[in-house]
């Protein structure tokens, strides 16, 4: 189905992979320089990309995404099992999955994780309302059952991202004191600022198959993967062109034909990744009026932001849609008088009937991801052409995460998001994420699309989800981005993807 196609996001990848060409040889340490600390190893309390690319090699979830963005089984015998009214979920387990304490996993561990799930993670409080039970069906098998029909549950369940994780059942600590999941590679140590240290678990039970995507085969070539925390965008750039590490996520684009004509490394771009979004405190403060978020739509010149960010479109495009065009997904409603504007006068109209009277207007972001900031810039300027007292805090990527959870301290916090394969995990939209919308116009939309199963039917009403985001504006989206990264040349086996992973990686000594 054209709506999940991964193929769009390795279309303009400097390397090519296919699922088979991934290298056998053993041994060997992958260093991976990140954008900085993660603010937690727990996948299930954070949505922070980061968290998901290093935590997703400890820990596994009963479903994940093939090369097709199509949900597949991982910790899970098969897909599940739904009833006709769609409100009752058999899950059959796989047999001989064992735990990094060498302990079997049964139905008592993952009935316990998913209610640890829907009581801490955003996106499992977004399904906990409409869960009546999780319960165990012997010891390799569990039921969920549901109180009205839910499309996304399968790709809630397969996200690594507020991850449906499953741990022992006697290990649900929160906050997570030991981190024991049942991934290829399990944790030995972290050194704040300078690593985090796993390495391979000799007890792992891979899926059968040949990889594709994030499903299939998981082989352990490497001894031990470190990730290392590389805060300074031009650092991580000089360390890709030295060969310093085996893999740099995350480089600012314009370094791409630096990176590309480097002896050490290769260049690997996905085209189109994602799309960087405005992030509206909808609860509290200035930014929960709503006249006010209008005034900030209308104010911003959205091709100013994404040239500021990005320079060449080469890298990026001013769409509306919150989808582009190679998604079933993709649709412009809405947007008509609400995207690219860049119009102080209306914005000061919208400003007067909010009555706003001059407070500050926080904006958080990090330089960490150095093109939320050069957005964050351009965006200032033309807020405070639109009479916006602009109070633009600059913090790192792990304090941003911790503040935006409390709505008392930000009205606006910039971040990223690849496209998603389902637009129920698109994280603002849940009324647990920081964010907070929750308005009757919302459920409305929201219950419809998710309550229907039929693709067709569910893309037109994706389209009304879209018409009132515009008319409401929890969030902004920017525009369409393309993501560079660098890969050692003596790194084999790894394919380019939004979160990238290690498994089935290998290096040449």
């Amino acid at each position: 189905m054209q709506a999940m196609k991964l193929a769009l996001l390795l279309g303009a990848a400097t390397i090519a992979l296919t699922p088979s060409a991934f290298a056998q040889q053993k041994g060997g340490v992958l260093d991976v320089a990140t954008i900085g600390e993660p603010p937690t190893l727990d996948p299930m309390v954070s949505t922070a990309d980061l968290v998901g690319i290093v935590s997703q090699h400890m820990f596994e979830t009963l479903y994940t995404f093939d090369k097709d963005w199509k949900p597949a089984p991982l910790l899970a015998a098969s897909l599940p099992e739904i009833s006709a009214d769609g409100k009752t979920y058999l899950i059959k387990l796989r047999e001989g999955v064992k735990f990094h304490d060498g302990t079997d996993m049964t139905s008592e561990d993952v009935v316990a994780s998913l209610k640890r799930w829907t009581t801490l993670a955003s996106r499992g409080k977004q399904a906990a309302t409409l869960i009546e039970a999780i319960e165990p069906v012997g010891d390799h098998s569990i039921k969920i059952t549901l109180k009205q029909p839910y499309a996304p549950l399968t790709s809630l369940l397969a996200f690594n991202n507020s991850a449906a994780i499953v741990l022992p059942a006697e290990k649900q600590a929160e906050p997570m004191t030991e981190f024991v999941g049942t991934g290829p590679y399990q944790f030995k140590e972290r050194k704040p600022d300078q690593y985090i240290q796993l390495v391979r678990y000799d007890g792992y039970k891979s899926q059968e198959g040949e990889p594709s995507g994030y499903a299939g085969g998981r082989q352990q070539n490497l001894d031990e993967i470190r990730f290392v925390p590389v805060p300074d965008a031009n650092t991580r750039v000089e360390a890709a062109v030295s060969g310093q590490y085996g893999y740099v996520d995350a480089l600012p684009v314009e370094a791409f034909d630096r990176v590309s004509g480097s002896a050490s490394s290769d260049a690997v771009m996905l085209k189109p990744f994602g799309w960087p979004v405005f992030i509206m405190n909808t609860s509290k403060g200035i930014a929960a009026n709503r006249d006010l978020r209008k005034a900030v739509q209308v104010a911003l010149n959205n091709e100013d932001m994404l040239t500021a960010a990005y320079g060449s479109k080469d890298f990026f495009s001013a769409e509306p849609s919150l989808y582009p065009s190679q998604f079933i997904w993709s649709t412009d409603a809405g947007s008509e008088g609400s995207y690219n504007v860049g119009d102080a006068e209306a914005a000061k109209a919208l400003l007067k009937t909010a009555n706003y009277n001059g407070e500050p207007l926080r904006i958080l972001t990090s330089r960490q991801y150095e093109f939320h900031y050069k957005m964050a810039q351009v965006a200032a300027e033309y807020l405070k052409l639109a009479g916006f007292n602009v109070d633009m805090q600059v913090v790192d990527w792990a304090t941003l995460t911790q503040r935006r959870a409390d709505p008392a301290l930000w009205d606006i916090y910039i971040t990223h998001s690849p496209f998603l394969p389902e637009p129920a995990l698109i994280d603002p939209l849940s009324v647990s994420a920081p964010g907070k919308w929750n308005t009757p116009a919302r459920a409305k939309v929201m219950d419809a699309f998710n309550a229907e199963a039929d693709p067709q039917k569910r893309a037109a009403l994706w389209a009304d989800v879209q018409k009132v985001v515009f008319d409401e504006v929890p969030f902004i989206k920017v525009g369409n981005f393309n993501n560079l990264s660098a890969k050692s040349k003596k790194l084999d086996g790894v394919t380019p993807a939004p979160w990238p992973y290690f498994w089935n990686a290998s290096v040449t000594q």
